[in-house]
Protein backbone atom coordinates (compact mmCIF):
# COMPACT_ATOMS: atom_id res chain seq x y z
CA UNK A 1 0.00 0.00 0.00
CA UNK A 2 1.34 3.51 -0.65
CA UNK A 3 1.87 5.81 2.11
CA UNK A 4 0.59 8.96 3.03
CA UNK A 5 -2.55 10.44 4.78
CA UNK A 6 -6.02 9.65 3.34
CA UNK A 7 -9.97 10.72 3.88
CA UNK A 8 -10.70 9.51 7.36
CA UNK A 9 -14.23 8.08 5.54
CA UNK A 10 -12.20 5.61 3.32
CA UNK A 11 -12.39 2.65 5.61
CA UNK A 12 -15.95 2.71 6.23
CA UNK A 13 -16.46 3.60 2.21
CA UNK A 14 -14.48 0.65 1.42
CA UNK A 15 -16.67 -1.69 4.50
CA UNK A 16 -19.88 0.17 2.76
CA UNK A 17 -18.81 -0.80 -0.96
CA UNK A 18 -17.78 -4.67 -0.18
CA UNK A 19 -21.36 -5.21 1.72
CA UNK A 20 -22.93 -3.64 -1.09
CA UNK A 21 -20.85 -5.55 -3.84
CA UNK A 22 -21.78 -8.68 -1.79
CA UNK A 23 -25.15 -8.24 -1.56
CA UNK A 24 -25.93 -7.52 -5.42
CA UNK A 25 -23.52 -9.89 -6.22
CA UNK A 26 -25.47 -12.82 -4.36
CA UNK A 27 -28.41 -12.02 -6.76
CA UNK A 28 -26.61 -12.39 -10.33
CA UNK A 29 -26.86 -14.87 -12.32
CA UNK A 30 -23.63 -15.69 -13.47
CA UNK A 31 -22.55 -17.68 -16.63
CA UNK A 32 -19.36 -18.76 -17.54
CA UNK A 33 -18.18 -18.98 -21.31
CA UNK A 34 -14.29 -19.71 -21.38
CA UNK A 35 -11.86 -21.04 -23.89
CA UNK A 36 -11.20 -24.91 -23.14
CA UNK A 37 -7.16 -23.90 -23.30
CA UNK A 38 -7.71 -21.70 -20.94
CA UNK A 39 -9.94 -24.29 -18.79
CA UNK A 40 -7.02 -27.19 -19.49
CA UNK A 41 -4.32 -24.98 -17.91
CA UNK A 42 -6.29 -23.23 -15.15
CA UNK A 43 -6.77 -26.78 -14.45
CA UNK A 44 -3.70 -27.71 -14.17
CA UNK A 45 -2.60 -25.01 -11.79
CA UNK A 46 -0.95 -22.72 -14.21
CA UNK A 47 -0.76 -19.08 -13.46
CA UNK A 48 -1.22 -16.16 -15.98
CA UNK A 49 -1.53 -12.21 -15.87
CA UNK A 50 -5.37 -11.73 -16.86
CA UNK A 51 -6.45 -7.95 -18.44
CA UNK A 52 -9.86 -7.11 -18.49
CA UNK A 53 -11.46 -3.41 -18.87
CA UNK A 54 -11.58 -1.09 -16.24
CA UNK A 55 -15.89 -0.46 -16.72
CA UNK A 56 -15.70 -4.47 -15.38
CA UNK A 57 -13.75 -4.43 -12.16
CA UNK A 58 -17.14 -4.26 -9.82
CA UNK A 59 -18.90 -7.54 -11.05
CA UNK A 60 -15.43 -9.46 -11.75
CA UNK A 61 -14.22 -8.34 -8.28
CA UNK A 62 -17.27 -10.41 -7.06
CA UNK A 63 -17.19 -13.36 -9.78
CA UNK A 64 -13.36 -13.66 -8.55
CA UNK A 65 -13.13 -12.77 -5.01
CA UNK A 66 -11.46 -15.22 -2.47
CA UNK A 67 -8.67 -16.50 -4.98
CA UNK A 68 -5.99 -14.33 -3.45
CA UNK A 69 -5.40 -12.69 -7.28
CA UNK A 70 -2.89 -9.87 -6.70
CA UNK A 71 -4.22 -6.63 -8.89
CA UNK A 72 -2.34 -3.61 -9.98
CA UNK A 73 -4.32 -0.48 -8.72
CA UNK A 74 -3.00 3.12 -9.17
CA UNK A 75 -1.98 5.36 -6.90
CA UNK A 76 -4.50 8.13 -8.03
CA UNK A 77 -7.15 9.05 -5.09
CA UNK A 78 -10.28 6.86 -6.14
CA UNK A 79 -7.65 4.12 -6.16
CA UNK A 80 -7.17 3.85 -2.80
CA UNK A 81 -10.54 3.30 -2.21
CA UNK A 82 -10.44 0.42 -4.90
CA UNK A 83 -7.48 -0.95 -3.50
CA UNK A 84 -9.91 -0.83 0.50
CA UNK A 85 -12.73 -2.68 -1.21
CA UNK A 86 -10.83 -5.64 -3.08
CA UNK A 87 -8.88 -6.66 -0.02
CA UNK A 88 -12.38 -7.12 1.81
CA UNK A 89 -13.01 -9.73 -0.65
CA UNK A 90 -10.30 -11.66 -1.10
CA UNK A 91 -7.60 -9.44 -3.34
CA UNK A 92 -3.78 -8.35 -2.57
CA UNK A 93 -2.61 -5.57 -4.72
CA UNK A 94 0.32 -4.22 -6.29
CA UNK A 95 0.40 -0.21 -6.24
CA UNK A 96 1.32 1.80 -9.08
CA UNK A 97 1.31 2.20 -13.13
CA UNK A 98 1.77 -0.77 -15.50
CA UNK A 99 3.67 1.52 -18.43
CA UNK A 100 7.03 2.15 -16.45
CA UNK A 101 8.62 -1.36 -15.79
CA UNK A 102 10.44 0.58 -13.02
CA UNK A 103 7.44 1.55 -11.54
CA UNK A 104 6.91 0.07 -7.29
CA UNK A 105 3.72 -1.16 -8.63
CA UNK A 106 5.11 -3.60 -11.10
CA UNK A 107 7.71 -4.39 -8.60
CA UNK A 108 5.05 -5.23 -5.91
CA UNK A 109 3.43 -7.67 -8.80
CA UNK A 110 6.41 -9.43 -9.98
CA UNK A 111 6.86 -10.17 -6.16
CA UNK A 112 3.42 -11.27 -5.63
CA UNK A 113 4.11 -13.47 -8.95
CA UNK A 114 7.12 -15.29 -7.20
CA UNK A 115 4.65 -16.31 -4.56
CA UNK A 116 2.16 -18.14 -6.93
CA UNK A 117 -0.29 -15.55 -7.16
CA UNK A 118 -2.58 -14.78 -10.68
CA UNK A 119 -1.78 -11.08 -11.38
CA UNK A 120 -4.22 -8.81 -13.04
CA UNK A 121 -4.53 -5.66 -14.52
CA UNK A 122 -6.93 -3.24 -15.96
CA UNK A 123 -4.80 -1.94 -19.63
CA UNK A 124 -7.12 1.02 -19.80
CA UNK A 125 -6.73 2.38 -16.62
CA UNK A 126 -6.62 4.33 -14.88
CA UNK A 127 -8.12 7.62 -16.66
CA UNK A 128 -8.41 5.89 -20.38
CA UNK A 129 -8.85 6.15 -22.80
CA UNK A 130 -11.69 3.07 -22.20
CA UNK A 131 -11.40 0.27 -23.78
CA UNK A 132 -7.72 1.11 -25.20
CA UNK A 133 -4.23 -0.99 -24.20
CA UNK A 134 -1.89 0.50 -22.85
CA UNK A 135 1.81 -0.48 -22.86
CA UNK A 136 3.36 -2.72 -20.06
CA UNK A 137 1.21 -5.54 -20.09
CA UNK A 138 4.02 -7.39 -21.99
CA UNK A 139 6.88 -6.25 -20.14
CA UNK A 140 5.11 -8.05 -16.74
CA UNK A 141 4.09 -11.06 -18.50
CA UNK A 142 7.53 -11.95 -19.74
CA UNK A 143 8.93 -10.75 -16.53
CA UNK A 144 6.83 -13.27 -14.73
CA UNK A 145 7.32 -15.69 -16.97
CA UNK A 146 2.92 -16.03 -17.73
CA UNK A 147 0.60 -16.21 -20.18
CA UNK A 148 -1.85 -13.80 -20.80
CA UNK A 149 -5.66 -14.21 -20.39
CA UNK A 150 -8.28 -11.85 -20.94
CA UNK A 151 -11.31 -11.72 -19.23
CA UNK A 152 -14.85 -10.41 -20.91
CA UNK A 153 -17.89 -9.04 -19.39
CA UNK A 154 -21.42 -8.83 -20.72
CA UNK A 155 -24.44 -7.43 -18.33
CA UNK A 156 -27.75 -6.91 -18.63
CA UNK A 157 -29.17 -5.32 -17.32
CA UNK A 158 -26.87 -2.65 -15.75
CA UNK A 159 -26.53 0.67 -14.99
CA UNK A 160 -23.77 2.75 -16.46
CA UNK A 161 -22.25 5.35 -14.48
CA UNK A 162 -21.16 9.11 -16.14
CA UNK A 163 -18.00 8.06 -15.74
CA UNK A 164 -14.72 7.67 -18.40
CA UNK A 165 -14.48 4.21 -18.54
CA UNK A 166 -18.90 4.30 -18.76
CA UNK A 167 -18.79 1.99 -15.50
CA UNK A 168 -20.98 -1.18 -15.06
CA UNK A 169 -22.50 -2.27 -12.28
CA UNK A 170 -25.01 -4.89 -12.80
CA UNK A 171 -28.80 -4.42 -11.44
CA UNK A 172 -30.43 -6.99 -8.94
CA UNK A 173 -30.43 -10.36 -10.57
CA UNK A 174 -28.97 -9.16 -13.61
CA UNK A 175 -27.57 -11.78 -16.26
CA UNK A 176 -23.35 -11.61 -16.35
CA UNK A 177 -22.33 -13.59 -18.49
CA UNK A 178 -18.16 -13.86 -17.82
CA UNK A 179 -15.65 -15.11 -20.23
CA UNK A 180 -11.67 -16.30 -20.19
CA UNK A 181 -9.90 -16.35 -23.51
CA UNK A 182 -6.78 -18.43 -24.98
CA UNK A 183 -4.03 -17.74 -22.58
CA UNK A 184 -1.84 -15.57 -24.57
CA UNK A 185 1.84 -16.10 -25.25
CA UNK A 186 3.63 -12.92 -25.82
CA UNK A 187 7.16 -12.62 -26.92
CA UNK A 188 9.77 -10.56 -24.88
CA UNK A 189 8.13 -6.98 -24.63
CA UNK A 190 11.60 -4.98 -26.30
CA UNK A 191 10.97 -7.61 -29.53
CA UNK A 192 7.14 -7.50 -29.28
CA UNK A 193 6.34 -3.75 -28.16
CA UNK A 194 3.05 -2.46 -30.47
CA UNK A 195 2.25 -6.08 -31.75
CA UNK A 196 1.90 -7.33 -28.52
CA UNK A 197 -0.28 -4.60 -27.77
CA UNK A 198 -2.38 -4.82 -30.77
CA UNK A 199 -2.71 -8.78 -30.26
CA UNK A 200 -4.00 -7.85 -25.97
CA UNK A 201 -6.57 -5.50 -27.74
CA UNK A 202 -7.86 -7.32 -30.32
CA UNK A 203 -8.04 -10.25 -28.33
CA UNK A 204 -9.97 -7.97 -25.53
CA UNK A 205 -12.26 -6.60 -28.15
CA UNK A 206 -13.33 -9.93 -29.60
CA UNK A 207 -13.94 -11.29 -26.32
CA UNK A 208 -16.39 -8.59 -24.90
CA UNK A 209 -18.54 -8.67 -28.52
CA UNK A 210 -18.71 -12.24 -27.86
CA UNK A 211 -19.73 -12.03 -23.99
CA UNK A 212 -22.04 -8.70 -24.33
CA UNK A 213 -24.35 -10.29 -27.23
CA UNK A 214 -24.37 -13.36 -25.36
CA UNK A 215 -25.59 -11.36 -22.77
CA UNK A 216 -27.92 -9.50 -25.06
CA UNK A 217 -26.31 -5.88 -24.58
CA UNK A 218 -26.12 -3.79 -27.24
CA UNK A 219 -22.85 -4.45 -29.60
CA UNK A 220 -21.58 -1.56 -31.27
Amino acid sequence: MSGGRHAWWLPLAAWLGAWLVRALGATWRLEWTDHPEYVEAEAGGERFVYIFWHSGILPLAWSHRGRGIAVLVSQHHDGELIARLIHRLGYVTGRGSSTRSGDAGIREMLAWAERGRHLAVTPDGPRGPAETMKGGVAYLATRSGRRVVPIALGVRPAWRLRSWDRFRVPRPFARVVIGHGRPLALVSAEAAGEPARLECQAALDSLNRATRARAGEAVA
